[in-house]
């Protein structure tokens, strides 16, 4: 995908209303009905979107304890995560989108996927610089809950031994899991790994699967919201084709795009 294309499609479109989306915590992805046509793209508009600035400088605060949903207190702050890795050409559009806008993310990884190698060199610099965050998704995103502790271990591990080695980060505290499925046996194996902090959502983008563009916007006005931690998907292309219209949501909301480590303080580690 080459910058031109992306910032024509990254112009497109327009808003929708708002209806029922999935929330949290599991079984997110909505089947694009086959019987109905797809939607049609709107022809690029000449204006660039407006770019998104760096988060406003606030004191960061401790994470609260258990499951991460949202962002505790008073603030305009949205935490747009991003899973899986599926796709290849969306964790490119992802980047390219960061690039152009100054969009803070926060992506899970999960490790199996190569698009996450693929990406390196474009990734790593913003990786360096905070812009994006590493988190862990583990290696080929099992039901965690349903594994022995041994092999929920190694599903750990080497994601964490990926991460290290590929961007000089290893993820923690923080670990996404599959489905939004822990328990506590899960989450104690996975802080002797030093991911303290199983991170959930409030709301999602519902594109684990294959959605519409229309369908994935209707989730995304009914959830981006101050102090929200959102989940979407590197996975399928709809959601490359309205980041324009993300961005409108975003400003005319006066929302700040953060990362995680932009807001929580690291938790001490036992």
């Amino acid at each position: 995908m080459d910058r031109r294309h992306f910032l024509a499609m990254l112009a497109a479109g327009t808003a929708v209303a708002a209806t029922g989306c999935s929330r949290a915590y599991g079984g997110d992805a909505v089947p694009l009905d086959s019987h109905s046509p797809p939607t049609p793209a709107s022809p690029p508009s000449p204006p660039a979107p407006a770019l998104l600035g760096p988060p406003p400088l606030s004191n960061r605060v401790p994470v609260p304890a258990g499951a991460l949903t949202a962002i505790p207190g008073q603030g305009n702050n949205i935490a747009l995560t991003v899973d899986d890795g599926a796709d290849s050409d969306v964790i490119g559009a992802y980047i390219t989108f960061a690039k152009d806008t100054g969009a803070r993310f926060t992506f899970f990884v999960t490790g199996i996927y190569d698009g996450w190698t693929t990406h390196k060199a474009a990734l790593r610099p913003l990786v360096d610089s905070g812009q994006i965050q590493l988190g862990n998704h583990t290696w080929d995103h099992p039901d965690l809950t349903s594994l022995s502790p041994s092999a929920v271990a190694t599903q750990f591990e080497r994601t964490k031994t990926f991460l290290l080695n590929t961007f000089g980060v290893d993820g923690t505290p923080y670990y996404r899991p599959p489905f939004g499925y822990h328990n506590a046996s899960v989450d104690t194996i996975a802080a002797d790994h030093g991911y303290t902090v199983p991170t959930l959502w409030y709301g999602s983008l519902s594109d684990s699967g294959l959605i519409t563009e229309q369908y994935l916007l209707e989730c995304a006005h009914k959830y981006f919201t101050a102090q929200s931690i959102i989940i979407g998907h590197a996975n399928h292309p709809p959601v490359t084709h309205v980041y324009g219209q993300l961005v409108d949501i975003i400003t005319e909301r006066g929302l700040a795009m953060v990362t995680l480590n932009d807001v929580f303080t690291s938790p001490t580690r036992t």
